[in-house]
């Protein structure tokens, strides 16, 4: 756990140092915004274009980090402590490669986010699915309807089946670095259909679990 805290202020240290030495470099305006085809459609200053990334980093860290001092089930963080951490790991390194993205691009080596973006949220979303799968009760992480959070059981189904179904849709992300017309619906689609399928497999399996309640009582 030492270790991946320590890996995490490496990684936000990186980026900052990153940040600083390519600032003079950079043109300004900055590139800011890519569209699905991966074609620059938005520009920000120099300023706020490079310093967005270390700022949000900054931010999330520190939110994430709070999170399970605030959660009325904080206790349960502990059984699931290491994958959380290494989750805040994943994600500065996720912010430091849009980082370096950005800078490359910027510095005339225009890497199409079509291709770089897949590979990045597939990896995230395939590290989701081990979070999903170890995280137990609590009010901000994992996938939290009425009845998972009512139910113990129906919530270890459901993280059972949707952190199985999280690595599928990283597998499915990264077609999305050969088929990168298609790049951002192999991102999106997977999500959207998984998040219905997981909300609706919690309200059935609490209604299932009730019913069996009943028949036994």
């Amino acid at each position: 756990m030492k270790l991946i805290r320590l890996a995490i202020v490496a990684g936000l240290i990186l980026t900052f140092l990153i940040t600083i030495f390519f600032y003079p470099t950079l043109p300004d305006p900055i590139i800011s915004h890519w569209n699905a085809a991966g074609q620059a459609d938005g520009y920000m200053s120099k300023f706020w274009g490079i310093g967005l990334i270390p700022l949000i980093m900054i931010a999330c860290v520190a939110l994430i980090s709070v999170i399970p001092l605030i959660d009325p089930l904080k206790k349960n963080y502990e059984k699931f402590r290491n994958y959380y951490e290494g989750f805040i790991l994943l994600f500065v390194l996720y912010l430091l490669a849009i980082q370096i993205q950005i800078i490359l691009w910027s510095s005339g080596y225009q890497i199409s986010p079509n291709r770089t973006f897949p590979f990045l949220f597939g990896i995230l979303f395939i590290y989701l699915g081990f979070l999903l799968e170890h995280a137990e009760q609590n009010w901000f992480v994992g996938i939290r309807t009425p009845w998972t959070m009512s139910s113990k059981a129906v919530w270890k189904k459901t993280h059972a089946i949707g952190g199985k179904l999280f690595k599928i849709i990283g597998i499915i992300s990264f077609g999305g670095i050969f088929l990168q017309d298609f790049a951002i619906w192999l991102i999106l689609v997977p999500v959207l259909v998984v998040a219905v399928f997981t909300i609706a497999y919690s309200y059935f399996a609490f209604r299932e679990e009730m019913k069996n309640v009943g028949e036994a009582g």
